[in-house]
């Protein structure tokens, strides 16, 4: 009988992306929810804490010059500045996830996945969530009730940039039914 060849299996970045406000993040939480074998890469960012969210699960917080320190060390895979904040993707957890076989999950807007994609390029499916219209849009935003009107008139304005990156990700899905969204990404992973 001929020995069998276990090859180790190095694990894949799958990149969620979306205008604020499109669903990303809670598409993202149900997929953990549904498939043990996806970790979340947890992002890096300089803006305040918001209720509920905790330091290490939501995003490690930071302040500006720690996040600096960050970036003239290449300690992110990306990083983009947004909305007066900074965000990114601390790269040795990921490594590591990525290493041990794991499939990392990531939250992060068109830039970042942009980055993940030059950086990682076929170890990358991207998937970009679209808002079902921007009224829906808006009106989820609004319905968050953590920011000001002014910046959410700036979120729904940079949306529709947003929007023409679409074409350059993998797979399109339109979030318009959440369960539905969260099953067609389900299936792009698998």
């Amino acid at each position: 009988m001929a020995e069998t060849t276990q090859l180790d299996r190095r694990g894949l970045l799958f990149v969620l992306s979306s205008p604020s406000g499109a669903g990303k993040t809670t598409i993202s939480r149900k997929l953990l929810e549904a498939d043990s074998d996806i970790c979340l890469s947890i992002s890096a960012t300089t803006r305040p804490m918001r209720p509920g969210e905790v330091d290490g699960k939501d995003y490690h917080f930071m302040d500006v010059p720690q996040f600096k320190e960050m970036v003239a060390n290449g300690e992110f895979l990306e990083w983009a500045h947004v909305f007066d904040n900074r965000y990114g993707t601390p790269r040795a957890p990921v490594e590591a996830m990525l290493e041990a076989g794991k499939d990392v999950l990531f939250d992060v807007d068109w830039q970042g996945a942009q980055q993940l994609y030059q950086e990682a390029g076929p170890d990358v499916v991207r998937v970009f969530i679209l808002p079902p219209s921007m009224n829906e849009l808006e009106r989820r935003l609004r319905g968050r009730g953590t920011d000001s009107d002014e910046v959410i008139a700036k979120r729904v304005a940079k949306a529709g940039y947003e929007l023409t990156f679409a074409p350059k990700f993998d797979v399109v899905i339109v979030n318009d039914c959440l369960e539905e969204a969260q099953q067609k990404a389900l299936s792009t992973i698998k």
